[in-house]
């Protein structure tokens, strides 16, 4: 029967359950044009602490096409007044900048994979070896480019906003129907910048359980808290835009973070992580020592081997290294196995309760 992997590699990080969070450095179009840019933010979210960089592949012609109609004119929203082709001829990243960007993210030793948008961007990434792909929201709907960039068995991760219950059924199910195991669906809201009250985060975990997929987030928001909290609910891929400047301007500005802020989403992340742990009830780190100031069970007044234990002789006090309280009742009236001091614990072998 198929099933998902429960984690899986991009390269050399492991990312699924288990495993530490996966934060993705989205650069879009946050190079506003340079290529000297582009290399500078992937080096400064390196060092914020990305695992990752991840590109948008596409064309202007690939997107759409040339034509001044109401259709194409976004009139409202984060880029309003621009038509579409204007729009992704100014957001989108050269083809040609793309192997001086794959080879700088290699020097840099950070792993770097792309969003494909169509067929072709899959066909031009593969000549460079990209370890995943990424489908973006407006795109997760067009189930042929799904099927073709999971014909390349590389780790497929899919951003769901704007897609309904059964558009998200449908996409799984492509992609089951390909066999490739390695599927991250992003729980994602399509606003730019998005508003907290709008992410529903236990849609991801309904996900979750009903398809057994791993999870991640597409953050729009303005700060960590839907990251954060995603992590808490089972996410475990996180992708958040990474610009320089948010003063730079440029189409994603507005929505992304700068280097300062990156870095301590990746230390709460981390945190948080570090916090979920795993079921445990043994003592931990510094508790240990704070047993101390538990109650227990300790001799108030010297006792005598034979003699009976009596509410004037013991107490239930802190510290706690005697007999737990629980004990205090059944002890009372038993006799005394030793001689015990004043302020003396009371433990098993002082006790004829055990024998």
């Amino acid at each position: 029967m198929f099933k998902f992997l429960n984690n899986f590699k991009i390269e050399d990080k492991k990312i699924g359950n288990g495993c530490k969070p996966y934060l993705v450095a989205e650069i879009s179009a946050n190079h506003n044009g340079s290529l000297k840019t582009a290399l500078k933010t992937i080096r400064l979210a390196k060092e914020s602490g990305a695992d990752a960089i991840k590109l948008q592949t596409y064309t202007p012609k690939t997107m759409t096409i040339n034509v001044k109609r109401k259709d194409f004119y976004i009139s409202k929203g984060q880029w309003k007044g621009n038509y579409l082709y204007d729009l992704y001829k100014k957001a989108h990243t050269p083809l040609d900048w793309h192997k001086e960007i794959f080879d700088y993210t290699k020097y840099l030793g950070i792993t770097c994979f792309s969003s494909a948008f169509d067929e072709t961007a899959v066909d031009f990434l593969e000549k460079h070896d990209v370890p995943a792909y990424k489908i973006a929201s407006f795109e997760a709907t067009d189930l042929e480019l799904i099927r073709y960039a999971c014909s390349t068995n590389k780790p497929i991760i899919i951003s769901t906003g704007l897609a309904s219950k059964k558009e998200i059924n449908d996409i799984i199910k492509t992609v089951k129907a390909t066999k490739n195991n390695k599927l991250i669906i992003l729980h994602c809201v399509s606003s730019y910048p998005a508003n907290f009250d709008d992410y529903n985060l236990l849609t991801m975990q309904d996900i979750q359980n009903k398809h057994n997929v791993l999870t991640g987030i597409s953050d729009h928001t303005l700060n960590n808290i839907v990251s954060n909290t995603s992590l808490s609910l089972g996410a475990c891929f996180f992708e958040k835009h990474f610009i320089i400047k948010r003063s730079m301007g440029g189409p994603d500005s507005a929505f992304s973070l700068e280097p300062k802020e990156f870095k301590i989403l990746k230390e709460s992340l981390l945190n948080i992580y570090k916090s979920l742990g795993s079921p445990n009830y043994n003592l931990k780190g510094d508790e240990k020592e704070n047993i101390k100031f538990r109650r227990s069970i300790y001799a108030i007044k010297d006792i005598k081997k034979g003699e009976k234990f009596t509410k004037q002789n013991i107490k239930k006090i802190r510290p706690g290294f005697g007999l737990s309280p629980k004990y205090f009742l059944k002890l009372i009236n038993t006799k005394a196995a030793s001689n015990i001091k004043e302020g003396q614990r009371i433990l098993k072998q002082n006790t004829k309760l055990f024998k």
